[in-house]
């Protein structure tokens, strides 16, 4: 039986169980966060406690494992991931390794690479990097990266090109998935899926990011036809609303897609994007914006619409289970 690295340590795939597949714990910048948090509107232990709370509940709503793609540019910081995980040992997080970005390659990288300055070995260090997180473990935390992640927001910049790219060999060389931030309303799920292609990945292991921001199902049919799975994955914010995107998947289901479809709301316990009363305006402007608001509000509305406990289950255990399954297994 294959195994999925988690933040617990390696969990076989059916035993993940209902998997939501793009949530956030913790979204910072840390350099604003250390100059501008500490002391002020960032307390480390009652941030921690809070999101034990929040996870705490949603294990306790049937959701036995979450995939948190906070990368590079997002503020992963394992060491604190690991003090939430190890007060709720009954819900799995899966974490993973890559860049976040929308346009170029932070400058870490910027001036070391092939073609670049520094070109010791014609490798990219990204990948170096990528492939380190994956195989041998994340700094000296012990945790092992599950999968890889990128994002296309704007355009396929050269910076964000050579980011897919660096994740694209890294999951040859270690066949870990993909997942991505994709804008469905710019239909940048297209580029991404082609430069992949171009770069041999199994599109199978793909995720294209937040496509339940759209409405437009030819497009939807495009992606899924060429082998890679709908993220379905913003349940909670209000454009689309609920009832529209539930639609989306239920016609989508209908079509018979539903094997190519994983369900999340993008959501975090804390995010300083909005600066540091994040958690005030979050509330006001987005409040269906919570990791429980699939088991408790999107899956009985899903029911309403005709989706079938089969299809149910295909989102939301078994399409995450073969995803996270290697190819030759």
């Amino acid at each position: 039986m294959s195994a999925v690295e988690t933040v617990h340590g390696p969990v076989e795939v059916d035993r993940l169980g209902p998997t939501l597949m793009h949530e956030h714990i913790f979204l910072l910048n840390p350099e604003y966060m250390q100059n501008y948090g500490r002391g002020s509107w960032w307390d480390e232990d009652a941030r921690v406690d809070d999101a034990i709370t929040r996870l705490r509940s949603l294990a306790g709503k049937g959701i036995k494992t979450i995939v948190d793609p906070t990368v590079l540019g997002l503020g992963r910081d394992i060491p604190r991931i690991q003090r939430v995980a190890a007060a709720v040992p009954e819900l799995n997080i899966v974490v993973a390794t890559g860049i976040y970005t929308y346009h170029d390659v932070p400058f870490v990288y910027y001036m070391r690479g092939p073609g670049l300055l520094i070109d010791a070995d014609g490798v990219d260090p990204m990948v170096t990097d990528f492939v380190r997180d994956l195989t041998e473990g994340i700094a000296d935390t012990g945790v092992t990266a599950a999968l890889l992640k990128c994002a296309v927001q704007e355009d396929m910049s050269p910076g964000v090109a050579r980011i897919c790219r660096a994740v694209a060999r890294a999951h040859r060389e270690t066949g870990a998935p993909i997942t991505t931030h994709t804008n469905a309303g710019k239909q940048l799920g297209r580029p991404t899926i082609e430069l992949f292609r171009t770069e041999g990945v199994d599109l199978t292991k793909v995720v294209i990011g937040h496509s339940g921001d759209t409405v437009d199902l030819d497009y939807l049919l495009e992606i899924a036809d060429s082998g890679a799975i709908l993220g379905m994955d913003r349940f909670g914010f209000p454009d689309p609303n609920l009832t529209t995107r539930v639609n989306t998947v239920a016609a989508l289901c209908r079509r018979g897609y539903a094997d190519r479809i994983v369900l999340s709301h993008d959501a975090a316990c804390f995010s300083d994007w909005l600066g540091p009363d994040a958690l005030e305006i979050n509330a006001h402007l987005l409040p269906d914006l919570r990791h429980d608001y699939i088991p408790t509000v999107v899956l009985p509305a899903l029911r309403e619409a005709g989706v079938s406990e089969t299809d149910i289950t295909a989102m939301l255990v078994d399409n995450p289970h073969r995803y996270f399954t290697p190819a030759s297994a």
